[in-house]
């Protein structure tokens, strides 16, 4: 009887909630211990504290940074996102200074990028829709054109959008594809091909001088869409100039243009635009669209560089349709992942 007394006790005591709970005590004492009772806690870590506030401060008024020197403002739009990788790294720093303000003040920053970006965290794909898009900068050096092709066939759009096209490379595209798509056209650098027909074809002034993009009709089983296709100018980083970027911005407030004029409802825009949707220069296109990815994707969706990707730069955006997935595809060959989206057209119902 001792014995079965002395078992019950140990097995009382020993399991359940009352023990994980004065673990969780034994572990938060260990870490707060050296704290207590030192008034210091508020004075040391004053320098994290003002990072902390500085890095929320820039997050939270992205669009008041200049672009006159640099183009500052959209450089750091581009990447804004990886803002939030200095949160734990100054939250570390807080607590090996043992810095009640500064543990206090990294809580604003960490708040911020929630509050931007923490929507892009949770999947939102659903499972309806009946069209599928993807678009693909091919890139000009592809060493395969043959495999990107029949990757980017794989996916199972109905609609595909290639950038980037050269003259020699596009014959080996257009036989690649012509198994799975029957309607295509090729404008400048940029193509389309579609299971279904194509009209209205036309090149659309970028102010370039040179197409790199289109516009054209498709006529799905849901009704007719307005389709564009677009490769903005790249952007550079030099160290004399910062984030040039002026012939981007002009190209798309051209493209803004174009979109604004648009005679059908329903729009969608495929294509490498160089640019972020956070980044202001792009609002003559973005104002007027929705991001699929935004909208119904997983995560940040980053297309660029397919190696490490690092931002989301190939876009799809879409108007009066809605957009019920969105993803990104395997690497093909390229130094951009290709990215699509499942749309429901027919919006009545």
């Amino acid at each position: 009887m001792a014995q079965q007394a002395y078992m019950e006790e140990t097995d009382n005591g020993g399991s359940g909630p009352e023990r994980r709970g004065s673990r969780f005590r034994r572990l938060l004492d260990r870490l707060t211990g050296p704290w207590r009772g030192d008034p210091r806690i508020w004075r040391r870590g004053l320098v994290l504290a003002a990072l902390a506030l500085v890095l929320a401060l820039i997050m939270l008024m992205h669009s008041r940074i200049p672009n006159a020197i640099g183009n500052l403002g959209s450089l750091t739009e581009t990447f804004l996102p990886w803002l939030g990788l200095l949160v734990p790294v100054l939250l570390v720093l807080a607590f090996v200074r043992k810095s009640a303000t500064a543990l206090i003040a990294v809580i604003l920053p960490a708040a911020v990028w929630l509050n931007l970006f923490g929507g892009l965290l949770t999947d939102k794909a659903g499972a309806g829709g009946e069209l599928t898009v993807a678009t693909h900068n091919v890139n000009a050096d592809n060493p395969d054109p043959s495999e990107t092709a029949r990757g980017v066939a794989a996916s199972g759009a109905d609609v595909v959008a290639l950038e980037e096209l050269t003259s020699a490379a596009v014959p080996t595209y257009e036989k690649a594809l012509a198994g799975t798509y029957k309607y295509h056209s090729v404008q400048g650098t940029v193509g389309l091909w579609s299971k279904y027909p194509l009209s209205g074809v036309k090149p659309v002034d970028i102010k370039l001088g040179w197409t790199r993009a289109m516009r054209a009709t498709v006529t799905t089983p849901e009704g007719q869409v307005a389709f564009y296709v677009a490769h903005l100018p790249s952007v550079r980083v030099k160290m004399e100039a910062g984030f040039t970027a002026r012939q981007r911005d002009k190209s798309a407030d051209a493209l803004g243009e174009a979109i604004a004029d648009e005679p059908l409802e329903r729009v969608v825009l495929l294509g490498d635009l160089n640019g972020t949707m956070n980044d202001r220069a792009l609002n003559a296109v973005t104002s007027q669209l929705r991001s699929t990815q935004g909208a119904a994707g997983s995560g940040f969706g980053f297309s660029w560089p397919a190696s490490f990707p690092m931002a989301r730069i190939d876009q799809i955006l879409v108007k009066g349709v809605e957009p019920e997935s969105s993803w990104t595809l395997p690497e093909t060959g390229s130094d951009h992942l290709p990215v699509a989206a499942r749309l429901t057209v027919d919006t009545s119902s």
